[in-house]
């Protein structure tokens, strides 16, 4: 276990992540992104694997059922980590890794699968999620003339199309 957890303090020492120890074999790492602007990694090193946590959002206001198919399909596609919802309905990233199999080519691997899933889904499960709240705020912010520059993800939602 001690081997493991060398490993991933090298991982993110090299990769310049900023990251916490949470507890003797756990740390909370903060892995930076474009849509997402940031996503907290929880690695927890186990009796026989690594387990890997990483929040994404919080539980949708509309059409569960379709944000739910949507990450179920998404899944297929995916490395070593899968959306999975809590029993409050937010999503989250999991995953489990043999702690053998636990390497530095392939933590960075798993942290990159985290950050690209998490960051390039964010955008597509707001607006299946939360489209109506993001329909008021960008009304909202057009009546009193605010700024729309972080709401351009989600011009499709109020904006007919060409």
């Amino acid at each position: 276990m001690t081997e493991v957890t060398s490993v991933i303090e090298a991982v993110l020492a090299e990769g310049g992540l900023a990251f916490e120890r949470t507890g003797d074999r756990a740390y909370a790492v903060t892995l930076p992104g474009t849509h997402k602007l940031t996503t907290t990694c929880n690695l927890i090193v186990g009796a026989h694997a690594l387990r890997i946590e990483a929040f994404v959002m919080r539980q949708p206001d509309e059409r569960r059922e379709e944000l739910w198919a949507w990450l179920l399909q998404r899944n297929a596609r995916m490395y070593g980590v899968a959306f999975a919802i809590d029993k409050a309905g937010d999503v989250y990233l999991t995953g489990r890794v043999p702690l053998h199999a636990v390497t530095a080519q392939e933590l960075d691997r798993l942290l990159g699968a985290v950050l690209t899933y998490a960051d390039e889904s964010f955008d597509t499960m707001l607006s299946i999620g939360f489209g109506d709240a993001i329909r008021r705020e960008w009304a909202w912010r057009v009546k009193r003339g605010e700024s729309l520059a972080n709401l351009q993800a989600f011009a499709h939602l109020v904006e007919p199309p060409s």
